[in-house]
């Protein structure tokens, strides 16, 4: 007794329709795809932080920052997105100048810090730099601030422009690249 009347075409196209129903609703993206399977890069946040650089036992720097990401790539670097500040010391602990910006990138394997955003850089004598960006390098002595982009230095009496700088890091002297337009101003004038 057959309780069933099978039909070998129909029951071919119902196959068919159902297989291409689930392959289409399976489809992904390539985005998709690379979400699931791409490397999850590991970074570290870190919140109010303070560092102290140290040559031996002697502190040279003091960085604070509300904001600090430890990016854990091929190349390591850390990322302070929401500001930093920087005291530079010397021997006898007394601040000899401070550098302030909104944004900063530290490639850990090069000792090198990209500051940009707002780059204000002042020493004890009240010598300022303003600049979008500049280089903090410990690998070029005597000249660890640089940059090739404009910068402005306001002195108690002059205003100097220039298209880029090398500058120790007590910025006690520097040297401007295309320096122009020297406006001396009184000390009463300086804001």
């Amino acid at each position: 007794m057959n309780f069933f009347k099978f039909d070998m075409p129909l029951f071919i196209k119902a196959i068919l329709i159902v297989g291409c129903f689930f392959i289409s609703s399976c489809e992904n993206s390539l985005e998709d795809i690379n979400k699931v399977t791409g490397k999850t890069i590991g970074v570290e946040v870190a919140k109010g932080v303070t560092i102290i650089y140290l040559i031996g036992e002697q502190a040279k720097s003091k960085i604070t920052a509300p904001l600090m990401l430890r990016h854990q790539e091929a190349i390591p670097y850390v990322e302070f997105t929401k500001t930093i500040h920087a005291d530079f010391f010397d021997d006898s602990l007394h601040i000899e100048s401070t550098m302030d910006a909104h944004y900063a990138k530290y490639i850990e394997s090069e000792s090198k810090v990209f500051l940009k955003d707002s780059v204000v850089v002042m020493n004890k004598k009240g010598d300022t730099l303003y600049c979008m960006e500049l280089y903090w390098d410990r690998n070029r002595p005597g000249e660890e601030f640089y940059t090739d982009k404009p910068v402005r230095i306001r002195t108690p009496t002059e205003v100097l422009d220039g298209d880029g700088l090398d500058a120790p890091q007590d910025f006690h002297n520097w040297h401007l690249i295309n320096g122009r337009g020297i406006v001396r101003v009184g000390s009463s004038e300086f804001p």
